[in-house]
């Protein structure tokens, strides 16, 4: 999160292993130290949003930190969030993580659990669900851990993570003791994925964590203290100066239970990355589950799955430990996402001001090259990034990249304008030429408004065929954009649900053939900073209005579906077929022949 150094990692390997790093200040980045000058729209329609938060009832406010100040590290992450189906309805719901402060938690201070009421409104459940808790809560990912047909939730926070079982009725459980993932010792967890890194049918867990730190003895600011000024400015210390957290790696016993397997599968071994946001998605399409860490300050992490219950760490090999140039950048939010049309799951990295967001593209086999500068997304340097999103916003079968801002800095923006603690948010639109257009200004003034954001999450909470986007604030009510979408463009969504696999299908990747183009997206746990999104994976079309569908299963099923309609929602069963009824609208009913698999 923090990027007060310019160093070279490729040089500094030669002089120091990764753990040995020493803080250092200076410049940032290699990067441009501000914006470009933009490129001309392209005259296309494209969508409109519109912040309905309040009107929706999400008007309390996400408490995290200090308003004016922030004296220690852990104020300064900000939380996650999600969009997630815990009630079954077809709806989705909202969860958003919140924290507290240092000097006591006021009222509002809890994670919420909003339940969507299906007229746009929503009503805040957290107390009757179970899930109120003070604390500095950081990410969340959702998953079926105990395949009983009910979304659970995983949530990190600096202190004690905590496992909360969907016990079906409206409340959840937290299990996280009797489930064996409660901590020995405080620790810093940050990014968090479920993943069935074994195919055994039965999620697992990883988890990462960001720096050893004890909030009792927390280190304090002095100007002797390089790793705590910015600018000339005292601030908060850390990360560097800080002993990096180490990763875990939790394996799912099938019985409601997890074994640590960190040592056993290699992750322990991993050491010396702050550890951010984690996506466990199968990045050389070989049928298993990777892991990418985003890292602060330090290389990202890529970890390949060998097959036999272990991983080993390539990030550096495979081209996104660093920047093209070879640097170390604050690794905050992920976006995944198909953006070429290959087939292959490429990564947007977000990272910290005078620092350009990272664009990798996948050339296959998670052989990964750094496109930022010809993808023109490097024109955009002057915010901190977290919350990311690779979806299509204006259904015309490209996806756009999404992202949100946020300075960690609120004392300084007196002393320099220049670093603004709230920010805007920002959308890269898909020109379909491997570039990209920088929007703002034209996509509506929920865009232009500023905050100082951390999560972000994409779905159509109101069921109307295009991505919405859930925004975490940090200390005000969150976001919530409604999306208006060119109408004339189509698209389609996707439901999955495991049998052989895990009931939530996590790990699934769907390819959808429309007109000349075909687009890849996998089902995830975790993406863009510490959230989740809509599990119905979207696909927008553009003109075509009937898709080809294959559906790769994360036990090893082939499935093909041809000639299935858009606009609509289907619901798919592994080994089953589409199920009529479970989708809207309803399309091809009365042609069964449409529903049938092909498997291989």
């Amino acid at each position: 999160m923090i990027r007060v150094t310019r160093r070279s990692f490729i040089s500094g390997l030669l002089a120091a292993s990764v753990t040995q790093m020493p803080a250092q200040t200076g410049g940032m980045s290699s990067q441009p130290t501000q914006a470009q000058p933009r490129r001309p729209l392209s005259g296309k329609p494209f969508s409109h949003f519109t912040d309905v938060a309040i009107p929706a009832g999400l008007t309390s406010p996400t408490i995290y930190g200090g308003i004016d100040t922030i004296k220690y590290i852990v104020e300064s992450m900000g939380g996650g969030c999600t969009f997630f189906d815990f009630d079954n309805d077809g709806w989705m719901d909202i969860f958003i993580l919140g924290g507290t402060r240092l000097e006591g938690a006021p009222a509002e201070a809890t994670n919420r659990l909003y339940r969507n009421n299906r007229d746009g409104t929503f009503t805040d459940v957290t107390v009757q669900a179970g899930l109120h808790h003070v604390g500095w809560a950081c990410g969340v990912c959702v998953g079926d851990y105990n395949n009983d047909g009910n979304e659970d939730l995983f949530c990190t926070y600096y202190g004690q993570n905590k496992l909360y079982r969907n016990n079906g009725d409206g409340t959840f459980t937290d299990v996280t003791q009797a489930a064996g993932l409660a901590n020995s010792i405080p620790r810093f967890g940050t990014g968090a994925s479920f993943l069935d890194y074994n195919r055994d049918g039965f999620l697992d867990l990883f988890v990462a964590n960001y720096v050893q730190f004890d909030l009792e003895h927390p280190p304090i600011p002095t100007p002797q203290n390089p790793t705590c000024t910015y600018e000339g400015a005292l601030v908060y210390c850390g990360p560097r100066g800080l002993n990096a957290g180490y990763h875990s790696l939790y394996r799912n016993n099938g019985d409601g239970t997890f074994t640590d397997v960190s040592k056993a599968s290699g992750i322990a071994a991993v050491r010396g990355s702050y550890g951010l946001s984690v996506v466990a998605a199968d990045f050389d399409n070989d049928g298993w589950p990777d892991i990418f860490v985003a890292c602060d300050s330090t290389p990202s992490l890529l970890l390949m799955n060998n097959h036999d219950g272990t991983f080993r760490e390539e990030g550096l090999l495979r081209g996104v430990a660093v920047s093209g140039d070879g640097y170390e950048q604050a690794g905050m939010g992920v976006g995944v996402g198909d953006i070429n049309l290959d087939g292959n799951a490429d990564l947007f990295v977000t990272h910290f001001q005078r620092e350009a967001n990272g664009l990798y593209l996948n050339k296959g086999a998670a052989d990964f090259d750094d496109v930022t500068r010809e993808a023109r997304i490097g024109v955009e340097t002057r915010y901190v990034g977290w919350g990311a999103a690779i979806a299509d916003l204006d259904n015309d079968g490209l996806p756009d990249i999404v992202m949100v801002t946020g300075n960690v800095y609120p004392e300084i923006e007196n002393r320099y304008p220049q670093y603004p603690f709230k920010g805007p948010r920002i959308v890269f639109r898909n020109l379909g030429d491997h570039t990209f257009e920088e929007l703002i200004e034209t996509v509506g003034p929920a865009f232009q408004q500023k905050h100082a954001s951390r999560g972000l999450a994409m779905g159509d909470f109101d069921n109307d065929g295009d991505l919405d986007i859930l925004i975490m604030n940090v200390n005000e009510p969150p976001s919530l954009l409604r999306n208006d979408a060119p109408a004339n463009n189509h698209w389609i969504k996707v439901r999955l649900i495991g049998t052989k696999s895990n009931r939530s299908a996590i790990g699934s990747r769907v390819l959808v053939h429309y007109g000349a183009r075909s687009q890849s997206q996998q089902l995830l746990s975790q993406s863009s900073y510490l959230s989740c999104n809509d599990p119905r994976l979207h696909f927008g079309l553009g003109e075509p209005t009937m898709v080809d569908l294959e559906i790769y299963w994360p036990n090893g099923l082939h499935e093909t579906y041809k000639h299935v309609a858009a606009d609509q929602l289907i619901t798919v069963r592994e080994g089953t077929g589409i199920i009529p009824g479970k989708g809207w609208p309803i399309h091809n009913t009365d042609k069964p022949e449409a529903h049938t698999p092909h498997k291989t």
